[in-house]
C-alpha cells in the first residue's frame, strides 16, 4: 500500500449548510457537488462532505454516529503567526464557534481550535519552522 490520504469524510447533518460553511465562508474551492454531497479540493487530500446517517450506513448496518469528542481533529497550518487569529475569526464569521482562543502552545508554536457547524474540531496552527512546498502542503 502507498501511504496516502486521499479524501477524508466528514459525516454532517445538512450538506448545503456544511457547503455554504466551507465554499462561501472558509473559501474552499468546489471539486464536485450535488445535493447530496460536496468535495472540496485542498493542498493534496479532498475534503468531502455526506450526509452523517448515509455514511454510517455506508461504514455498517446498524452503527450509530457518535456524539462530542471523536478523537480526531483537522489542522489547518498558516504561514505567519497573525494568521491564526484572522483564520479563526474568518470561521466564526462564516458560522463555526471559536473552541480554543489562540496561544503560545508546549510544542513552540500558536494555535487555536474551531468547530464547524457539525462540531468536527480544527486546529489553525503557526509554529517558527513550519515550511511549505510550492502547493502550500506542510513540510515535514
Amino acid at each position: 500500500m502507498e501511504p496516502r490520504i486521499s479524501i477524508i469524510t466528514l459525516g454532517v447533518a445538512d450538506v448545503a449548510r456544511s457547503t455554504r460553511f466551507y465554499r462561501d465562508g472558509l473559501g474552499f474551492e468546489t471539486a464536485m457537488a450535488s445535493e447530496g454531497y460536496a468535495v472540496f479540493r485542498t493542498g493534496g487530500t479532498r475534503l468531502a462532505i455526506y450526509p452523517l446517517d448515509k455514511l454510517a450506513e455506508d461504514v455498517a448496518p446498524g452503527i450509530t454516529p457518535a456524539k462530542g469528542f471523536g478523537g480526531i481533529t483537522l489542522a489547518h497550518n498558516v504561514r505567519k503567526k497573525d494568521e491564526v487569529a484572522s483564520v479563526l475569526q474568518l470561521a466564526e464569521k462564516a458560522g463555526g464557534k471559536i473552541v480554543k482562543t489562540p496561544q503560545d502552545v508546549f510544542w513552540g508554536g500558536y494555535s487555536g481550535y474551531f468547530s464547524d457547524p457539525d462540531g468536527y474540531l480544527w486546529e489553525v496552527a503557526w509554529g517558527p519552522d513550519f515550511k511549505f512546498d510550492d502547493n502550500g502542503a506542510l513540510v515535514i
